[in-house]
């Protein structure tokens, strides 16, 4: 046997000891991704009348409704109150959810109630910081949409105010507690691609809503729009119904197509092979079609190279956006290693073997060991791909990220995707932004989580 079998031949081991090892590996886990359970550990969940959870919205357009009705649709779960900035958002909200529901402008007023438990915060990306930190220090438990936060500076304070309240803090990146994702995150940690070496994902969007044309109510002004308010923790304008209605086009509020999309991508993969992240940064992109005023790319190309960790190997990633290509689907992440391939969704994960790769047959391996076999002899080839997908009936990821949400609220415990992880998740996102707008690469910190 030349050098190259002899390496082949490990590999093929290594990863035949993983996978029958597999419930070993991942039992030490969380119980909503141990391969021996079933996924995800929401759907097994019990409460009593006392287990009631009273809930608010802070944040009542278009996700924080979606988030609030799948949020319902969890088991003991009651919703109490609603604010928003603007009055067509409260009495939307009334009656979708009832006339008895206390509605108000102002988040404050949420957050001194004795009777809510938890709050969702689905505002304009430049509110999540600091309702975060009020909520947490009021003792509530806070599901916060993605990004965690607006700018790279915000994170530490989150991240604080979670520690010092020990209350349950999650980040809304739905894809994290998908069926893809924890399939992904098993067959990768038994090995099925080898040695990890490149990862790419992309969002692609064509419709005016997915480029966040977003209507503007006919009846939007200063007297239906707490605009003040609005303003207050940014610059100061006249009132402008496009930087409030249509918000994630602009610097002040949003993030871009990053922080409203990377970040997704960020999240999946961090949780697939247990990452903390990049330590270079570099983007390019352009605004190329939807030349409406906005101040943000709508094509964007990220590059980043990922350290080597206890974790996983060096490698890079790639990422795009693009607002107008209706030709390519929707979403994936790619994981390429050295045996193998994995396009993962929140619904499905192909798994492709590399087609010069031997078949892994223990069996054949052993008898390869004790005997010359005949080289005319054919050998038995494993499937070049693997589809997985969800069990018809299946609830959904955001469904799933919900479920375990309240799960950590009842129990006291720290969500999976906390403040340290959604900071971890969102950095590279923003700095992504960083780079394209300042034309520079930027180096980052992971561990410890600052710039270098």
């Amino acid at each position: 046997m030349n050098q190259n079998e002899k390496t082949s031949s490990n590999s093929r081991r290594k990863f035949i000891s993983k996978l029958a090892a597999g419930t070993t590996l991942l039992t030490g886990l969380p119980s909503f991704i141990n391969a021996t359970t079933t996924y995800p550990l929401s759907r097994r969940s019990t409460f009593s009348a006392n287990d009631q959870i009273n809930l608010a919205i802070i944040g009542a357009g278009g996700m924080g409704r979606a988030d609030t009705d799948t949020a319902l649709s969890v088991p003991g779960v009651k919703l109490v109150a609603a604010c928003d900035l603007y009055d067509g958002h409260l009495d939307l909200a009334k009656a979708k959810w009832g006339k008895n529901l206390f509605t108000t402008r102002d988040y404050r007023e949420i957050l001194q109630r004795k009777d809510i438990d938890a709050v969702i915060i689905a505002t304009p990306d430049h509110w999540h910081k600091q309702i975060s930190v009020d909520a947490l220090n009021s003792g509530k438990a806070v599901y916060c949409e993605k990004p965690m936060v607006h700018s790279i500076g915000e994170g530490p304070a989150v991240i604080e105010a979670q520690q010092k309240s020990k209350k349950t803090f999650q980040v809304g990146s739905q894809g994290m507690s998908s069926l893809g994702n924890e399939k992904a995150k098993e067959l990768f940690e038994a090995g099925a691609i080898g040695q990890l070496v490149y990862a790419e994902g992309f969002w692609a969007r064509n419709s005016p809503l997915g480029a966040w044309q977003y209507p503007i109510p006919k009846d939007a002004s200063p007297k239906t729009v707490g605009w003040d308010a609005y303003l207050s923790n940014t610059t100061k304008r006249d009132f402008d119904p496009l930087r409030f209605f249509r918000w994630r086009n602009y610097r002040d509020y949003g993030t871009g197509v990053s922080g409203d999309l990377f970040v997704h991508l960020f999240s999946s993969l961090h949780f697939i092979i247990r990452s903390f992240g990049p330590e270079k940064v570099m983007a390019t992109g352009g605004l190329r079609y939807w030349k409406d005023g906005r101040e943000v790319p709508d094509v964007l190309l990220g590059m980043f190279d990922y350290p080597e960790t206890k974790q996983h190997p060096a490698f890079n990633l790639s990422l795009r956006v693009n607002f107008v290509d209706g030709t390519s689907g929707s979403t994936y992440l790619r994981l390429v290693g050295s045996e193998g391939a994995m396009d993962v969704t929140w619904d499905d994960v192909y798994l492709r073997k590399n087609l010069v790769s031997e078949p892994m047959d223990a069996f054949l391996m052993a008898k390869q060991g004790q005997a010359v076999v005949s080289k005319d002899r054919k050998k038995m080839l494993p499937p070049k791909e693997s589809h997985y997908r969800v069990e018809d009936g299946y609830k959904g990821a955001h469904f799933d990220h919900f479920s375990n949400f309240f799960n950590a609220v009842r129990a006291g415990k720290m969500a999976t995707e906390d403040a340290i992880f959604g900071y971890r998740a969102a950095a590279p996102a923003l700095l992504c932004n960083d780079s394209y707008f300042d034309n520079k690469i930027v180096r980052w910190d992971p561990v410890n989580m600052k710039l270098v």
